[in-house]
């Protein structure tokens, strides 16, 4: 039976054990939508410190998944490092990131990240340097994550 979306995943790094969830959510500025994943990760036991939200908000070069043909979870530069955020070896990699930038998992306050800040050491460590759209021919200057598709300069 597949597992239920809404519940939360455990994770556990460090002897910590957390739990974590990811939502996708869509903001209007503008007349115009934008994307935005938002990984929480809750301290266990309940309690013993506030929850860390890593936030990927779609933004001019990189993307988050809005539909097809990128997959539910992916987050990336247009040119660049990727993740799926529904593995948990990176939502492990984004912890570490964060926790090497000073994020104490004992902090009692909710903490907000912005996940761009943490993407490029996250993705290293995974192996991962190249996402979906990097991976184009050389000959496209720009290729549209969404579509696959791209255009030349002349």
């Amino acid at each position: 039976m597949p597992r239920h979306p809404k519940k939360p995943r455990r994770l556990i790094a460090d002897g910590r054990t957390y739990l974590w969830t990811l939502r996708h959510s869509h903001s209007v500025t503008g007349g115009s939508r934008s994307c935005c994943e938002t990984l929480t990760l809750y301290p266990q036991p309940a309690g013993t410190g506030g929850p860390l939200r890593i936030v990927f908000t779609e933004g001019p070069g990189r993307y988050v998944p809005g539909g097809a043909p990128l997959g539910s979870g992916d987050v990336g530069y247009v040119r660049g490092a990727s993740l799926n955020l529904h593995e948990p070896g990176a939502v492990r990699a984004l912890l570490d990131a964060a926790s090497a930038r000073g994020r104490q998992s004992e902090e009692r306050r909710a903490m907000e990240i912005d996940g761009w800040s943490l993407l490029e050491t996250a993705s290293v460590a995974r192996g991962e340097t190249t996402g979906p759209a990097s991976r184009a021919s050389d000959s496209d200057d720009f290729v549209d994550p969404r579509t696959g598709t791209g255009h030349r300069s002349n």
